[in-house]
């Protein structure tokens, strides 16, 4: 629990940031569709890096912002410890998006996102920032439990 903990901080602090720098670049609230393709896609990728321990593609969806505070290797020291627990979450690409609050894009232009999967045998809760990026929604913060 200590790295959820420290990721969540590093999460919020690159979030801060790239909040900070959103430009006038605004994007539409995206469809239910496309927010579950958000959300699973990244997910997925993470939950990719996880198994293989490479973090270059992770890297290269999220936020330019995000891209430019957290480089692979402190990805990687992030996850740490869902690497070293070989944590896999990939369950989810055939389990329904349950919301936990209404989408949003907050006054900062961040959409937010929070669900959880009830994935067996243990459930995947998640919050995700997504910010206008190369035109397009890009993570720019996650907290993610798998209890």
């Amino acid at each position: 629990m200590r790295c959820w903990a420290r990721f969540r901080w590093a999460a919020a602090m690159a979030l801060t940031i790239a909040a900070s720098s959103v430009r006038a670049q605004a994007l539409d609230m995206p469809s239910p569709f496309v927010q579950e393709v958000l959300v699973k896609s990244i997910l997925l990728t993470l939950n990719d890096a996880v198994a293989s321990d490479n973090f270059t593609v992770l890297h290269a969806k999220i936020s330019k912002p995000f891209r430019d505070q957290f480089p692979p290797d402190k990805l990687r020291a992030v996850f740490k410890d869902l690497v070293e627990k070989h944590a896999v979450f990939d369950a989810i690409v055939a389990s329904p998006v349950i919301p936990e609050d209404d989408a949003k894009i907050d006054d900062k232009g961040v959409l937010r996102l929070k669900g959880r999967f009830d994935t067996t045998p243990k459930k995947v809760k998640y919050q995700l920032g997504f910010i206008p990026s190369d035109g397009q929604w890009k993570l720019s913060g996650v907290a993610i439990d798998i209890e």
